[in-house]
């Protein structure tokens, strides 16, 4: 009778052993698919960043079921939405002109290889000014963000603000201050170099 007492204990341990990986992977992936929205909830979202006259046929990158960046939604016209990414703290989805398509594949192409800021930064410099990452002469970018409300699911306090891309623009060449100005007003920021680019910050309410 003892004997096959601990011959049952050792089969109960092999088992639950055995068990272990998979529900390992069975509690990753359900921690996973509760953390990412719906296709439907990404897809409105992610809209809330376009202008309004180019909402509808906007194309909408977002993330599957297993938080794979996936292509939710074809387009038709001249922008792309950017779902927001639920690894990162807060909400925050965003919308820009398709001929920044490459520049911006390129940028999380990187991060994902680990690459920080800096090194993305000078990488895409340097691929720019060599002709190999083409890059637009002008294209818009907006960001939306807001807060989720817990329970409705919608977005509160909402707020867009704009970039408009010019590649290697100075002050000089466009008369604009290189340094951040009060709310409401346009300045310059990384002057001289690819990522060059006009900030406009809406006052918030």
């Amino acid at each position: 009778m003892a004997v096959t007492r601990s011959l049952q204990r050792k089969e109960h341990s092999k088992m639950k052993k055995s068990l272990l990986p998979l529900l390992s992977v069975c509690c990753c992936f359900a921690l996973v698919a509760q953390k990412i929205p719906s296709k439907t909830w990404q897809i409105k979202t992610a809209l809330m960043a376009v202008p309004q006259d180019y909402q509808n046929g906007a194309k909408v990158y977002g993330y599957d079921t297993q938080g794979n960046f996936v292509t939710l939604q074809e387009g038709s016209n001249d922008y792309i939405a950017l779902a927001d990414d639920p690894n990162n703290d807060g909400f925050s989805t965003a919308a820009y002109h398709k001929n920044l398509d490459p520049f911006m594949a390129r940028g999380r192409a990187l991060k994902k290889q680990g690459k920080t800021f800096q090194e993305i930064f000078d990488i895409r410099e340097a691929e720019v000014r060599s002709g190999k990452l083409k890059m637009p002469d002008k294209a818009t970018l907006c960001v939306f963000t807001g807060e989720v409300n817990a329970e409705t699911q919608e977005i509160e306090n909402p707020f867009v603000r704009y970039v408009f891309y010019i590649p290697f623009a100075t002050g000089e060449t466009t008369g604009l201050p290189t340094t951040p100005t009060p709310p409401g007003h346009a300045w310059l920021m990384d002057p001289g170099t690819h990522r060059a680019h006009i900030m406009i910050t809406p006052p918030k309410n």
